[in-house]
């Protein structure tokens, strides 16, 4: 059986081949230009040919040499090609475990995730969505994301947005249905609720001084504010909405708002939460800046 030459002997010919100079070959592969010399007339020794032409100062391959080459360089690439991708494979990727509502999840968390996950490959994130309150020391999370007041026992809050309450519905209907010039006109409309949200409608209208005008709890209820906004932008009704969730059906004109009115819930607003009592993981604290930071871009 044929054996192979030493590895050591292939490389110091395929680099002198490649620089085509012993001294260049000798730095690279960080030994002296003897051993480089010794490496090459050694394997020259074992195959029986002679593969570099020797002169002052300079090298040259000869016409077996040439094609010598040839093939140990593409060996060599598919060697180092097959241990990339072995180790690619090996370095198992950081898991983030999130939870979100899913209309937050949906409309503002998963457009942007390419970006995080563009600039941090390493971090996969898992991402659940719940309306159930959240308890870090028995739900396996690394963080999730909430509505409330900011005040969390076990938790440390970090407030995201300003929660602005507004009624929003297609541009078709506002042109097409009975106009909307102030806040009473909306008993001419059907409103759109949300069962995750059911007291929203109430508190715009009695901030618009309609309260007594409307019944807060006509017009059509659907699971999640997600199914509300999309039951808008069809022309079914009128939704309350959370404005930074629809900022870009606003900005693209899918949705409208009739009124100037909004409401802004203060402190009643999305926080992100991390357990207190462990240390934050580097992919969470990685994950909770780049969420502050998207939000200030707004």
């Amino acid at each position: 059986m044929d054996r192979l030459p030493p590895l050591n002997a292939i490389r110091a010919f395929e680099a002198a081949a490649r620089h085509m100079s012993i001294t260049l070959a000798a730095d690279e592969l960080n030994v002296t230009p003897g051993a480089v010399s010794r490496q090459i007339k050694g394997l020259e020794e074992t195959l029986g040919l002679q593969l570099l032409e020797r002169g002052h100062r300079q090298i040259s391959l000869t016409r077996q040499g040439k094609e010598y080459h040839r093939a140990v360089s593409r060996a060599i690439d598919a060697l180092r090609d097959a241990t990339r991708r072995l180790k690619r494979r090996g370095q198992r990727k950081q898991q983030l475990k999130v939870r979100a509502y899913t209309t937050f999840a949906m409309r503002w968390l998963i457009p942007r995730l390419s970006g995080f996950h563009a600039a941090h490959p390493d971090i996969e994130v898992l991402l659940k969505a719940s309306l159930e309150p959240v308890d870090f020391r028995k739900e396996d999370i690394d963080g999730a994301i909430r509505l409330g007041d900011g005040d969390w026992p076990g938790a440390n809050a970090f407030r995201l947005v300003d929660n602005i309450l507004a009624p929003v519905a297609s541009p078709a209907l506002l042109a097409s249905g009975p106009k909307l010039r102030r806040p009473a006109d909306l008993a001419h409309h059907t409103l759109l609720h949300t069962i995750a949200r059911p007291d929203d409608w109430a508190y715009w209208l009695e901030a618009a001084g309609a309260g007594d005008a409307i019944d807060p709890r006509a017009g059509m209820t659907y699971e999640s504010s997600a199914m509300v906004y999309a039951a808008a932008i069809e022309g079914q009704g009128v939704a309350m909405a959370q404005r930074f969730l629809v900022e870009k059906d606003l900005e693209e004109g899918r949705l409208a708002m009739p009124f100037k009115k909004t409401l802004d819930m203060r402190d009643f607003t999305y926080y992100l939460l991390t357990p207190a009592h462990r240390d934050e993981t580097s992919p969470m604290k990685t994950f909770r800046l780049w969420m502050l930071d998207e939000f200030t871009k707004r």
